[in-house]
């Protein structure tokens, strides 16, 4: 009766580790080197904290700009398929807000499509550049 009920528990605990171990697509680190932005990401847990900035505790993820403070912080995601997520997110003076979509192509290329509200802009040599609509991002391993 023993053996039988480690080999259950044995099983158990392989089946759950082989289930986190599926369920990585939306917990990652994205970039793009075009306009020097990432996305730190961790849909499932939400336990990402900003760099420097601990006022916003652990969030799902925020985009970040290589270089600079400034970020687009993710303040709710939801995971509606193993490709794709949906996500709103703030500026970090919570002056605009935006609706995105976050596809997943293949296991290293990914997809950031603007929706609804402020178009994403970022610091670039003391002006503001906008993001286009359709962000092509890529999974650092």
């Amino acid at each position: 009766m023993t053996k039988i009920i480690l080999l259950a528990l044995l099983q158990l605990c392989c089946t759950t580790l082989f289930a986190q171990e599926e369920n990585q697509t939306f917990r990652a680190y994205l970039y793009n080197n075009e306009y020097d932005v990432y996305l730190r990401i961790n849909f499932y847990d939400q336990d990402i904290e900003v760099p420097g900035q601990p006022l916003y505790g652990q969030l799902p993820g925020f985009l970040g700009k290589v270089h600079n403070s400034f970020c687009w912080v993710i303040t709710s995601c939801k995971v509606k398929n193993e490709r794709e997520a949906e996500m709103q997110l703030i500026n970090d003076y919570g002056s605009e807000d935006l609706k995105a979509r976050l596809f997943c192509h293949n296991d290293t290329t990914y997809v950031l499509q603007q929706m609804s509200g402020s178009t994403i802009k970022i610091p670039k040599n003391g002006k503001w550049q906008k993001l286009p609509k359709y962000l092509v991002m890529k999974r650092k391993k």
